[in-house]
């Protein structure tokens, strides 16, 4: 698809930039794998990648993932503290996936942390230098969110330095059949379907993907262990 070929085009440009990515699209459109081809393509490709689902993690444990905490902190926590996710990413990348689901108070606490560049552990009382390249993804519409005030118009310009939208799969008729036949080729296992008939092909490009490429692989890996 001619759009998407743009978009590739402008990662490989951003990954030899040092600045943060926002990459924002559907779910299942593939915005890790974006983010870790920049990752792959930039000049700290032999550091850590380090990724964090921010959608995930109830809001009292999202804080001490991130930054870590110090030994004794609160209860519960490790005898020798821990590290945060901003620490093991030291002079690599760190995936920010879902930013959008981030609550506000550790919006703030990441906006410092990207401006001073130190990460201080929860209930410590130093602070580490962290050498650390941000790439963020969300499947919402941040400025909206900006807007209704559940993401920070401050942190939203930190992060919007290099932005990337990822067209859905609808959009781009052209790959469905392209990343059919990866999946099928690619897929473990079962090797009785070989290839795909032409009238699948037709159903495959009619359908409105609203899992995006996730669906499609998942619906290939499925078709593939069926197929007699």
């Amino acid at each position: 698809n001619p759009e998407m070929r743009k978009k590739l085009e402008i990662a490989k440009k951003f990954s030899k930039a040092d600045s943060d990515v926002l990459i924002t699209g559907e779910t299942g459109t593939g915005k890790e794998l974006f983010a870790h081809s920049i990752h792959s393509a930039s000049g700290r490709m032999a550091q850590p990648f380090v990724a964090i689902n921010c959608a995930t993690l109830p809001e009292s444990l999202l804080e001490s993932e991130l930054f870590g905490y110090a030994a004794g902190a609160f209860t519960g926590a490790a005898r020798e503290g821990r590290s945060g996710r901003f620490e093991q990413a030291d002079g690599g990348t760190l995936f920010l996936d879902e930013i959008g689901e981030m609550p506000l108070d550790a919006q703030v606490s990441l906006l410092r942390l990207i401006q001073n560049g130190e990460v201080s552990r929860i209930g410590g009382r130093t602070s580490l230098r962290a050498d650390v390249r941000i790439i963020a993804a969300s499947n919402r519409d941040l400025r909206q969110a900006v807007r209704e005030g559940s993401f920070r118009e401050d942190l939203f310009h930190r992060l919007n330095v290099f932005p990337i939208h990822i067209p859905p799969l609808r959009e781009r008729n052209e790959d469905i059949a392209i990343l059919a036949r990866h999946f099928l080729k690619a897929r473990p296992g079962n090797r009785r379907a070989e290839k795909f008939s032409p009238s699948a092909l037709t159903l495959l490009k009619r359908h409105c993907w609203p899992g995006n490429v996730r669906e499609l692989e998942n619906i290939v890996l499925r078709a593939a262990l069926l197929a007699s």
